[in-house]
């Protein structure tokens, strides 16, 4: 009998033949693998994360066997989302240096919604969607901020999906509000069913038992203030002029040189910016904390006045407000302000359907579910990462909720005395 007909023979070669290809497309993935890590503080762009592997197209192509094939390319897709839930993620802060790493399976992981009603306003969340979205199209050549896929990528998470997930809930959400139905986005089985569904497990370097994500809460305020300066209304808060950049001499102040009155009439730096308005210290602060306050002024006047540039000095956890040095000029806006590089691109946000996280290490964008129980009951609620601020770079363990406008914080207390502390989070990925 010829030794190369011989079914055992065949058999044997066949056997070497799968081993060889197990090996090789091993080989290849830790290649593709070893670059994606040494890339990871880069923009991702769509073709780098859209294509397939070309291990996976070489390996599939060279099978004349379907089944085969496939069973080969399940295995190594398998492989590839093993190999990149445990990846590190390397963490940065705001100036994007780096800080820590983390292990992705740790922090992300497949999850499915439970079977509770998700809470949302409708238009409000249509209305954030489609002006993040925008931000996207208009901006990303000047923010490249954005472009930065963050932890979701140790899931394999890419900013084409982000961008789909957008389109999708969408295009969701006006032909459901077009005919005037409750908005299928709220049913969690459409969700598990259209959606990847990824857990956050939060991650605190200083409280590594902490597994729920924080939740804290932003408003924006309305307090009275003057054009002109009285008894009352002596704290002023300032908007940059255009040149502004030219010299940065506002970086050399801190807020307190700022309140001491550098830009006041006899002040060494007088005529360098605009005032806006007159507030208490209070209004400050808390127009500071919050990025945006809604002035009645005394002459019948009202108007939005958002955070526009700071001096570049840190904002410092655990110090008291009036101790900070990071100070903050303002400009005059037609709406609540979220994420932007600069003040004329600012996201325009609703309260109840945003949230306030760490864009550089999260991603702008990213739809958000929260989960808390009440009254023995599971409550779920929606909304978008599209807003961000100092406290959150870096920061894998809290997001902040923007609950509304109000008149003070009694009025806010009340408001908030419904919403968790504490919540579960799951991420949305179109499928």
């Amino acid at each position: 009998m010829n030794i190369l007909s011989s079914p055992k023979f065949r058999f044997t070669i066949g056997c070497a033949a799968l081993l060889f290809v197990s090996l090789a497309s091993s080989h290849l993935y830790s290649q593709s693998k070893t670059k994606q890590l040494a890339q990871q503080n880069q923009p991702f762009t769509q073709p780098e994360n859209s294509a397939p592997l070309p291990s996976q197209i070489s390996l599939t192509a060279n099978f004349q066997n379907p089944f085969v094939a496939q069973q080969i390319s399940d295995e190594i897709i398998d492989k590839q989302n093993l190999l990149a839930a445990s990846a590190p993620y390397p963490v940065v802060d705001e100036f994007k240096k780096y800080k820590f790493s983390i292990n992705g399976s740790q922090v992300v992981s497949p999850a499915k919604l439970p079977s509770s009603k998700v809470n949302f306003n409708q238009g409000d969340l249509l209305t954030v969607l489609v002006n993040t979205r925008k931000y996207f199209q208009d901006y990303s050549s000047e923010d490249p901020d954005i472009l930065r896929t963050g932890m979701l990528a140790t899931q394999g998470v890419t900013v084409p999906d982000v961008l789909n997930t957008l389109n999708f809930m969408i295009a969701v959400l006006k032909e459901d509000i077009a005919n005037n139905r409750t908005t299928r986005l709220q049913d969690p089985n459409f969700i598990n069913t259209n959606f990847r569904v990824i857990k956050w497990s939060a991650y605190n370097p200083k409280n590594k038992q902490q597994k729920q994500l924080r939740i804290t809460k932003y408003a924006v305020f309305t307090h009275p203030g003057s054009k002109k300066k009285t008894s009352t209304f002596n704290i002023p808060i300032y908007s940059l002029k255009e040149n502004a950049n030219n010299d940065k001499f506002y970086t050399r102040y801190t807020k307190q040189d700022v309140l001491s009155g550098i830009y006041e009439p006899g002040g060494k730096e007088f005529g360098k910016v605009t005032t806006l308005a007159y507030l208490t210290r209070n209004g400050l602060e808390e127009a500071i904390m919050e990025g945006t306050i809604l002035i009645n002024f005394t002459d019948g006047y009202k108007a939005f006045f958002n955070v526009d540039r700071n001096n570049g000095m840190s904002y410092i956890r655990g110090l008291k407000a009036t101790a900070q040095k990071r100070y903050w000029y303002f400009r005059e806006v037609d709406a609540i302000k979220g994420y932007g590089y600069k003040i004329d691109a600012k996201i325009s946000i609703k309260p109840g359907v945003t949230f306030a996280g760490d864009v550089l290490n999260i991603g702008l964008g990213k739809v958000v579910v929260i989960e808390h129980t009440q009254g023995g009951r599971k409550h779920l609620r929606m909304g978008v990462i599209a807003d961000t601020g100092g406290a959150f770079l870096p920061n894998l363990y809290q997001l902040d909720f923007l609950a509304g406008v109000f008149n003070n914080k009694k009025e806010f207390g009340q408001n908030i005395s419904q919403l968790p502390d504490y919540a579960t989070a799951y991420f949305l990925v179109k499928k």
